[in-house]
């Protein structure tokens, strides 16, 4: 069984990141949506409401082959604890790409059975991400092209606190 980790904050998931996973799922009998708890950063979602959000996502679009969970800690660690044999990574533009790459070279050296395989996301979501997404949101922005439904009522019910 081929089974991937789809690391990330999400915070919160947009539709650029459903579409990369959309795609590891035609690639992998497994796919592990990893919701990373990152110690620099402060999410405006916690850990809970993330993983809560993708699971909701997944029910709701039906995909079989996929999971939620969240890790602290090594990614290489944690995908040899769930048999991982990919991460999956998506490249929006060039500028991501250098970045991706130096943890792709770090993740081999740490774990060289576990390949990092990069997905492009459809073209209509090459600018897109979390922070972005945040930042329309909290100041009023049109933001329903760029996250499922149940995101959007999410992040309206947290922004109206």
């Amino acid at each position: 069984m081929k089974i991937a980790l789809y690391p990330g904050t999400f915070d919160p998931i947009t539709n650029g990141h459903i579409d990369i996973l959309e795609r590891a799922t035609h690639l992998f009998d497994k796919v592990i949506v990893t919701v990373a708890v990152n110690s620099s950063k402060t999410p405006m979602f916690s850990t809970k409401e993330r993983v809560d959000l993708i699971q909701t996502i997944i029910q709701q679009k039906r995909y079989k082959n996929v999971s939620v969970e969240h890790f602290e800690g090594l990614l290489v660690s944690f995908a040899k604890k769930k048999n991982a044999t990919a991460i999956i990574r998506g490249l929006r533009a060039i500028s991501d790409f250098e970045y991706e790459f130096q943890m792709a070279l770090i993740n081999r050296k740490q774990a060289g059975e576990i390949a990092t395989v990069f997905l492009m996301p459809h073209e209509k979501y090459t600018y897109l991400n979390s922070s972005i997404v945040r930042e329309l949101a909290l100041l009023n922005g049109n933001i329903k092209d760029f996250v499922h439904p149940v995101v959007l009522r999410a992040l309206k019910k947290k922004i109206s606190h």
